[in-house]
């Protein structure tokens, strides 16, 4: 029988394994009118999506600071698909590859 990890344990497990990359929150359909926003948790702190006037995605934590706007969550959408990390540090989401297009002119044997 295993012993359940206690709370500092998860927290910092949660910290470091998981905070820290680039999490799937929803289709960008589910925002699609500037104004519109979705409130979601991502592993228990809650953040909202909002569309701004520029039809720009946009997340922010719904934690109050002492001072100043609040800061905003890295945000990203690809394919469609709504994107936050929770980490500050520089984690590039891929830019999808686009393949390489030549085209070839080539003449019938025919011809």
């Amino acid at each position: 029988m295993t012993t359940p990890p206690d709370d500092r344990s998860f927290r910092r497990e949660m910290a470091t394994a998981y905070r820290s990359g680039w999490h799937f929150i929803d289709l960008a359909t589910a925002i699609p009118h500037s104004g519109d926003s979705l409130m979601v948790t991502v592993f228990g702190e809650p953040v909202v999506v909002t569309r701004d006037d520029d039809e720009d995605v946009r997340a922010y934590p719904c934690l109050r600071r002492p001072r100043g706007a609040p800061q905003p969550v890295r945000c990203a959408i690809r394919y469609g698909m709504i994107f936050v990390n929770l980490d500050q540090r520089d984690h590039q989401l891929a830019e999808p590859e686009i393949p390489d297009v030549r085209t070839i002119s080539a003449t019938p044997r025919s011809a």
